[in-house]
This record gives C-alpha cells, sequence and structure tokens, in this order.
C-alpha cells in the first residue's frame, strides 16, 4: 500500500471547468488556443531574438529572456489541459497530474513574480547609480538572481503542493475550478487546514512585501528625477520669461 493510498481516497479529480454549456466550449476553445499560441509565438520569439542578437545580451534581456521562458511554462501548465476540456469534454485529470500541474504553476508564477522584483532591482541599479552599473549589476550578478529566483520558486511551490497533498480528501473529488489550484482543493479536505492558511497567509504576506520593495525601488529613481526634470522646465520657462520681459 502506498503512502497515496494511507493519506487520500481520492486517486483523481474532476474539473468543472469553464462551462458545461455546449456552444460555448467550442468558441472558448478557439479563443484559448489563439490566446496560447500568440503566448508561445511571442515569448520564444523573444528569446530567439535576444540570444541571436549581440546588442541585447545585456542585464535587462537577460531577465526579460528568463521572463518570457517562465511565461511559456506556466501558461503550459494549464492550458492544454482546458483545451482538451473544451474540446473533447475530458474534465479528470489524475491526482499525480494535479500533484504536477499545482507544483510547476505555483513554482512558475511565483518564479515570474520573483524575476518582476529583480528586474525592478536592475531598473534601480541603472537609473539610480548609472555610473557603476556595469561593476554592479555583472553576469554572476545576474545569473545569481536569476537561479536565485528559480530556487525560491521552486522551494515555495513544494511547500505550498506538500501540505496541500499531504491531507486526507474524503468529501469529494470534484474541484470547482479549471485547475488544480490551491483553494479548490483544500476546500475538498476532511483534515485540518489551518496550518495550510497559515503558510498561505504567511507567504502571500512575503509577496506582498517583496512586490511593495521592488515598486519602491522601480519608482523611487524616478521621483528626484521627474522632480529635477520639473524644476529645469520651470526655470527655463522662467529663463525665456524673463529674456522676453527686459527685451
Amino acid at each position: 500500500m502506498t503512502l497515496m493510498e494511507n493519506t487520500t481516497e481520492v486517486h483523481e479529480f474532476r474539473l468543472l471547468g469553464l462551462t458545461d454549456t455546449t456552444d460555448l466550449q467550442v468558441p472558448l476553445f478557439i479563443i484559448f488556443t489563439l490566446i496560447y499560441l500568440i503566448t508561445l509565438i511571442g515569448n520564444l520569439g523573444m528569446i530567439m531574438l535576444i540570444l541571436l542578437d549581440s546588442h541585447l545580451h545585456t542585464p535587462m534581456y537577460f531577465f526579460l529572456s528568463n521572463l518570457s521562458l517562465v511565461d511559456c511554462v506556466y501558461s503550459s501548465a494549464v492550458t492544454p489541459k482546458v483545451m482538451a476540456g473544451l474540446l473533447m469534454g475530458d474534465k479528470v485529470i489524475s491526482y499525480g497530474g494535479c500533484v504536477a500541474q499545482m507544483f510547476f504553476f505555483v513554482a512558475f508564477a511565483s518564479v515570474d513574480c520573483f524575476l518582476l522584483a529583480v528586474m525592478a532591482y536592475d531598473r534601480h541599479a541603472a537609473v539610480y547609480k548609472p555610473l557603476r552599473y556595469t561593476t554592479t549589476v555583472t553576469t554572476s550578478v545576474c545569473v545569481q538572481m536569476a537561479v536565485g529566483s528559480y530556487v525560491w520558486g521552486f522551494v515555495e511551490s513544494a511547500i505550498h503542493t506538500g501540505f496541500a497533498f499531504s491531507l486526507s480528501f474524503c468529501h469529494s473529488n470534484v474541484v470547482h475550478h479549471f485547475f488544480c489550484d490551491i483553494p479548490p482543493i483544500l476546500a475538498l479536505s476532511c483534515s485540518d487546514i489551518y496550518v495550510n492558511e497559515i503558510v498561505l497567509s504567511l507567504l502571500r504576506t512575503l509577496w506582498g512585501f517583496n512586490f511593495r520593495k521592488a515598486q519602491g525601488c522601480a519608482q523611487f529613481p524616478w521621483n528626484p528625477l521627474g522632480a529635477a526634470l520639473l524644476r529645469g522646465t520651470g526655470e527655463e520657462k522662467f529663463g525665456k520669461s524673463g529674456e522676453a520681459y527686459n527685451m
């Protein structure tokens, strides 16, 4: 008997999907297919362009290429299953498939957020300390920040997924969502989810702190710059007005 059999009586889940209306399923399938293809082509095209053009081998485009890769992966974790459900009505997902879907979606969505924060720090260094930028944001520093984003994203996903699927599921196997997300899975558990809610709250707080800090770093250098530009514009106008008055 496996550990899975000891902890849960559910061996597969049924996703409710986006709609049960037959007339809407084909149009939604077409819309999702177009969006998915545009997402893949756009992001993969961006990666290829950055790789092929040596002028784009800079920290900003290095992080942008990683961001494009992450967007491709986490959209691929969910969209193909949604499309299969719309086209063929296949809304059943295995226990292992649900675990994998949640893990990869949460992991790469988290990496996406951390990369955005890293890019904010990169722009902060470029604008606020331009003379030191090339010596501060080196290739090794960029690699370390990118790897750190991936590591922390995967660690966070492992925590979420591990806590979620350590629960017992005996109420139902119907997921009230179109993919295996954390809250709908927790809603199916007949175990105490207090610890899961605490972990979710802590990590959401960390995300919010990270986002606010990154937003502050991205905006801070522009505030004095904007003020200086406005002062310069005002002084320039005042000077021109004074010259015109003296004439």
